[in-house]
């Protein structure tokens, strides 16, 4: 697994989609070469960060090189309380769907934020939710195989 950041994206427009600034151009690679994408985000005011939506903006255009086409995804969520995660993630499979990219859709994986759920260094402090990600994990793993199978990405 490997991290993708998207902070240091323009704003996206259409005006850019003749010619993408090199941060685009590498943000689109770098998503074009992964088997699968595994969106982790917060839920702001019933939909997803602006920023994440930005950067799904950017790979998916312009129009004909959607870099998520064909691109097994799953989605975690987390919000302070206990469901409110639920509807953003609900605003990113809609995303998703326009962009052609297959979801795994059970398990589903909303995660009450609590500040000591987990350290700096990745320790998950609730043996339950640890072993609930650790299962999510290993379904979308499976997922992902069965999904290249039966429907292989284009280039």
């Amino acid at each position: 697994m490997q991290e993708i950041p998207f902070g240091d994206l323009p704003l996206y427009s259409y005006d850019y989609d003749a010619d993408y600034p090199a941060v685009a151009r590498e943000f689109k690679a770098a998503i074009a070469t992964v088997d699968a994408v595994l969106f982790v985000t917060p839920e702001y005011n019933r939909s997803i960060p602006g920023g994440l939506k930005n950067a799904i903006d950017w790979a998916s255009r312009p129009w004909g090189q959607n870099s998520f086409t064909r691109k097994p995804s799953g989605i975690i969520g987390t919000s302070p309380g206990a469901i409110g995660t639920a509807v953003g993630q609900q605003h990113l499979k809609s995303i998703l769907s326009f962009c052609n990219s297959p979801m795994m859709n059970a398990i589903e994986a909303y995660i009450q934020f609590t500040p000591d759920l987990i350290s700096d260094d990745g320790k998950v402090s609730v043996e339950a939710t640890e072993t609930f990600l650790r299962n999510y994990m290993s379904e979308f793993s499976n997922f992902i195989g069965r999904v290249l199978t039966v429907y292989p990405r284009t280039a």
